[in-house]
């Protein structure tokens, strides 16, 4: 479980980095605050399912290797 969430971690920060935005402008394309990104990227919360499925369309990375299950 806590490699699993290391690599939800990495994933979501990656993802966020290689669609080239800071963390408030990733917040803001998500209509999320800043505080849930700073969780999610520290492992302390998920995003849902919807909030994945826009990640990977603005980011252009498949869903299954932004979130790792």
């Amino acid at each position: 479980m806590v490699v699993e969430q290391t690599l939800v971690k990495i994933n979501l920060a990656a993802v966020r980095v290689n669609a080239g935005m800071n963390q408030k402008e990733w917040a803001k394309a998500l209509g999320v605050s800043l505080y849930t990104i700073i969780n999610w990227e520290s492992g302390k919360s998920c995003p849902n399912a919807r909030q994945l499925r826009t990640m990977s369309e603005l980011s252009k990375i498949p869903i299954d290797f932004i979130y790792v299950a």
